[in-house]
């Protein structure tokens, strides 16, 4: 089934691409359905799941409206991917049947609300999930009355503007010896393992840390942290394993989900800038990133860098009409 719908997506690329050089238009969805109808019987697969690789393949390719094609899918270099339809499948609690076949599952949650949509997924190590979308009601959690500011970083992924660090440590370079020496003895399955355990034990510590900030507070401010400046220098490696597109990314859906307000601004001068004072005192520079505690010029603060970075972004991110006492927040830090 998966090398089917590798068939269609490369069909939809070959013949958007033919239509693209020849008129200079690109085929919408509706009419490679128009094209592909006909061949769910010789493929093996539902003619649902033919309609939502022509949908993904328009919505793709109009994202990256640069390129004439997209790439090619091959059972070699794709991971299994099958997409369907409510429609176009049954559960019967661990069975899901598709295409009169039946699939036995390990289902680690119950399936609640109504289902839009699914799909068969593989991962690097081959093996194969089935993913389940549902719409839920709306969940009212109990509101706390508490805000805060998160600062991320490399050594301490995520301060809070109350004093509060995230951290773990460093799982790349925890694997990093096993990794090279499975990489030099050209043990191809062992490093998709490694790579697979060090994904997980990163995912995991984001989705308990981003659970435990978003059931704590209801405004939940993040600095807007662009990795690409650092990843040029010797700092990449740190920056990658950090995961901070990751981690506000659990944050944002979490916040959604539980009716909490997330949001992310420009952190221009947080960490220069006193909290107290407003004055631009700090040391910048990359040069300067040791220094992880100063003392403000003008009135005489003491700064540890990454706490007064958040609770600055806390600042810059403030428009609650209720108003924060970012002062009396500063001294209960202190």
């Amino acid at each position: 089934m998966a090398c089917s719908v590798n068939f269609v997506w490369n069909y939809c690329n070959s013949t958007s691409m033919d239509k693209f050089r020849n008129s200079g238009k690109r085929l919408t969805d509706f009419e490679l359905n128009k094209l592909t109808s006909g061949c769910s019987k010789e493929l093996g697969i539902s003619s649902v799941t033919i309609q939502s690789i022509c949908k993904e393949y328009v919505y793709r390719r109009n994202n990256n409206k640069k390129k004439i094609k997209l790439n090619w899918r091959s059972s070699k270099r794709s991971l299994g991917w099958i997409p369907i339809k409510s429609n176009g499948f049954m559960i019967e609690n661990d069975i899901i049947i598709y295409c009169n076949y039946k699939f036995r599952f390990w289902k680690s949650q119950d399936i609640i609300g109504n289902i839009k949509t699914a799909n068969f997924s593989q991962d690097a190590k081959r093996h194969w999930y089935i993913n389940i979308q549902c719409e839920i009601d709306k969940i009212d959690a109990q509101k706390t009355g508490k805000y805060i500011g998160i600062d991320l970083g490399l050594k301490t992924i995520a301060t809070g503007s109350n004093g509060h660090k995230f951290s773990r440590d460093n799982i790349t370079r925890l694997y990093e010896n096993k990794l090279g020496i499975a990489q030099r003895a050209g043990k191809k399955r062992q490093v998709t393992n490694i790579h697979a355990t060090i994904r997980n034990k990163r995912l995991d510590w984001a989705q308990k840390t981003t659970t435990n900030i978003v059931n704590n507070y209801d405004l939940i401010v993040v600095g807007d942290i662009c990795p690409s400046k650092i990843n040029k220098t010797n700092l990449a490696k740190s920056v990658n394993d950090a995961g901070w597109y990751q981690f506000k990314s659990l944050l944002a859906y979490k916040a959604i989900r539980l009716g909490k307000e997330y949001k992310e601004v420009r952190e221009n001068f947080s960490t220069v800038t006193c909290s107290v004072c407003l004055n631009k005192t700090g040391l910048s520079g990359l040069s300067n990133l040791g220094v992880r505690e100063w003392k403000c010029d003008v009135c005489g603060t003491y700064h540890d860098r990454d706490i007064n970075a958040a609770i600055n972004i806390l600042r810059f991110g403030h428009e609650s009409p209720k108003g924060i006492h970012l002062h009396k927040l500063v001294e209960d830090v202190k």
